[in-house]
């Protein structure tokens, strides 16, 4: 095997990502796309970049893009990350949510949901919140993410005790199980109210039956160039409930000139 990537090469790669995923990787991500696909060509018996490359996109099965997105995401997340906005979620987004949604049917979104700590969370403030309502709320939470991998490691519910320290007592106690010495399980309670889905946001239309509350889609953005997060945020903004939130990572922002969203705080947005 050829011990690096061409430019012709990188630029094939890149190309491939931005079209199907969205991802811009600029010049000096070359040497990253070496590294992560690097015993991906070993383990095929690939020459070079330009005969993995064809395979990639004459692969029929699918199974080759699979590969290839979970080696290239960057899946990097921890319970109680930005921890404002899910304190934001609890004292005011559900309390409206309460008062205004007839039906007692949430529809909560989370979007690049990774290893599923975010959305445990948000599944373990609402538990907490409805747990003494009237109303028998529905509070099944979807969470998406393109990357297989990372989607099964999240519906398993396995954290190490290390990674569920920033939690609640209250929320390790009732809310999770030991597993082994050093691993906890989430609760069939929290587990069973998450629908986990392979989902692509690059998708060109969002056809769900019923518009979102709330969407969080934290610090996936920042891999996108401003049309694509643009176009993104278009859809969201479409598939959302009137009154909806949307969260995003403290480190990207929106253009407030040219989405329809309505800027609350940051890195929080409403449609109003």
């Amino acid at each position: 095997m050829e011990t690096n990537i061409s430019n012709k090469e990188f630029e094939l790669i890149q190309k491939y990502i931005k079209s199907n995923y969205g991802i811009n990787l600029g010049k000096e991500k070359k040497s990253l796309i070496y590294s992560r696909l690097r015993s991906t060509l070993l383990e095929k018996g690939f020459n070079n970049f330009s005969e993995y490359y064809n395979y990639l996109v004459s692969d029929k099965t699918g199974q080759a893009a699979i590969t290839f997105i979970d080696k290239m995401t960057t899946n990097h997340t921890f319970f109680m990350r930005e921890v404002d906005h899910f304190y934001y979620f609890r004292d005011t987004v559900l309390p409206f949510i309460e008062d205004t949604v007839q039906d007692a049917d949430l529809r909560i979104w989370c979007a690049g949901c990774s290893s599923g700590e975010e959305a445990y969370t948000l599944q373990m403030f609402m538990t907490d919140y409805f747990k003494n309502s009237k109303k028998k709320w529905n509070t099944d939470l979807l969470a998406t993410d393109i990357s297989t991998t990372v989607l099964t490691k999240a519906s398993k519910g396995i954290y190490t005790n290390d990674q569920v320290k920033p939690l609640d007592e209250n929320w390790k106690k009732f809310y999770f199980k030991q597993y082994d010495a050093n691993n906890v399980i989430v609760t069939d309670e929290i587990k069973n109210k998450l629908i986990y889905r392979k989902f692509n946001l690059m998708e060109p239309k969002f056809s769900f039956k019923k518009k979102f509350h709330v969407i969080f889609c934290r610090n996936v953005m920042i891999y996108f160039d401003n049309k694509t997060r643009d176009e993104l945020v278009n859809k969201f903004f479409e598939a959302s409930a009137e009154g909806a939130y949307l969260f995003i990572g403290h480190s990207e922002s929106l253009n407030n000139s040219d989405t329809k969203y309505k800027y609350i705080m940051p890195a929080v947005y409403r449609k109003i």
